[in-house]
């Protein structure tokens, strides 16, 4: 056994490295050539197509992906205060910057408000007007489920209050997201023996800031995905999404956090072994994505009712099953089976490339909870040009969000020097000879 005799030392210099200011730079011009792309699919698609439609569907879904990223960078943040450890020393800073990008996805939520009405069945049709109902249902438009729906969910799908239960969650999402940052800094400021003190402050802050983040969480995506189709019911939809935002930020944090790696301070500071403790933290909730999944359908296909299964042959019929197919190995089996493995855990680039596919596959399984929801795409997988822009718009909007986030990644030093890690984290690695 050999091993180093001396531990390490911060560098002087923690700011975040001049190469994030190169990823911000690559960043805007992705999502200015995928905007450009996603405006010639949209006139692509003729005067009788979908184009548009797409445009605010591909655009749905990037809202979904980024909302995860900084809302539930914000939750992994509270998790850590709540439970400690070494890997919040790695992943705080990048975790706060994720929080802090949370004005550039309310920009992209009022792109949802101003075209709701191409998205929600219940912003086009009138669920208290009997008359109104009845005109869409005679005309076919709505089928008499539909027409029951709307008319029961009315009190809380209407876009009034679509627009005020989301400004609500924005707003304590905000609240949380400026005191924990602030508090952050005012730790680092303060004596090392306060440490203790502020330790606790955060654990209670956060204690029950995750209660509110799984509630307010919840609210946001049974409005923005699950009222896309007015006669689903599921009682784990948000718990499906918290596990889900856990899968897709952590993957995104292991990226940030080995690039990061590449140069002062991130690294002195990520060891081999902090680094698959976080592979095996995210081999853990791609588990548990597996069971929650799986565990829904295994219930409603099996208790056969006819409320119910509609929603799944809606994804499964008329070649849905392919989509379904590969997202069962993209989501689950590749990263699971991948991640089993000791060696990809511990090697830097094959762990990026493993955490990379677990942010495409989120991406399309979102694709596959979306697109479905539409008459014209329900139990009917079929190309047309404008289903592309499930790629261009999104991948536009990640990249528009990647700049800003480098940005905020910016503002503040790397590592949280008043934390009691620091120095175990310091101490050298033992290596086999």
């Amino acid at each position: 056994m050999a091993h180093e005799s001396h531990a390490k030392t911060l560098p002087a210099n923690l700011d975040a490295p001049a190469f994030v200011d190169v990823w911000k730079t690559r960043a805007l011009i992705i999502g200015l050539v995928f905007s450009a792309i996603a405006a010639g699919l949209a006139f692509g698609d003729g005067p009788n197509g979908l184009g548009f439609d797409h445009v605010v569907r591909g655009w749905l879904l990037g809202l979904v992906l980024t909302f995860s990223f900084s809302v539930g960078g914000l939750a992994l943040l509270m998790v850590q205060y709540v439970s400690g450890g070494k890997w919040g020393l790695l992943l705080r800073r990048p975790l706060e910057a994720m929080s802090r990008t949370l004005p550039l996805v309310f920009v992209y939520w009022l792109g949802v408000v101003i075209f709701m009405k191409r998205l929600y069945l219940w912003a086009q049709v009138d669920g208290s007007n009997p008359s109104e109902l009845a005109a869409a249902l005679k005309s076919g438009f709505i089928n008499e489920i539909q027409a029951h729906c709307l008319e029961f969910k009315r009190p809380m799908l209407q876009p009034e209050m679509f627009i005020l239960i989301g400004v609500i969650c924005f707003v304590i999402w905000t609240f949380y997201t400026w005191k924990l940052n602030r508090l952050g800094l005012q730790r680092d400021s303060d004596s090392p023996a306060n440490t203790p003190y502020w330790i606790k402050r955060m654990e209670n802050i956060s204690g029950f800031g995750i209660l509110v983040y799984s509630i307010t969480m919840t609210a946001a995506v049974i409005y923005w995905v699950m009222s896309l189709d007015v006669t689903w019911y599921s009682s784990v939809y948000g718990l499906l999404f918290l596990v889900g935002q856990g899968y897709t930020v952590l993957a995104l944090s292991i990226i940030v956090a080995i690039s990061l790696s590449k140069a002062e301070p991130f690294k002195t500071i990520l060891r081999q072994t902090e680094q698959h403790d976080l592979g095996k933290f995210t081999f853990a909730f791609v588990m548990l994505n597996i069971y929650l999944a799986f565990a829904q359908f295994l219930i409603i296909w099996s208790g056969n009712l006819p409320e119910e299964i509609p929603w799944y042959l809606d994804r499964i019929r008329g070649h849905w099953g392919v989509i379904v197919t590969l997202d069962f190995l993209f989501h689950w089996l590749i990263p699971f089976t991948l991640l089993l493995s000791r060696d990809i855990k511990r090697n830097k680039k094959r762990l990026i490339r493993v955490c990379q596919w677990m942010v495409f596959a989120r991406a399309f399984d979102l694709f596959w909870l979306i697109e479905p929801n539409f008459k014209d795409a329900a139990r009917n997988l079929h190309f047309s040009w404008g289903i592309l822009e499930y790629v261009a718009v999104p991948v536009a909007m990640v990249s528009f969000w990647v700049a800003f986030y480098c940005t905020r990644l910016k503002q503040r030093q790397l590592v949280q020097t008043n934390d009691p890690h620091v120095a175990e984290i310091l101490e050298p690695e033992h290596a086999h000879a």
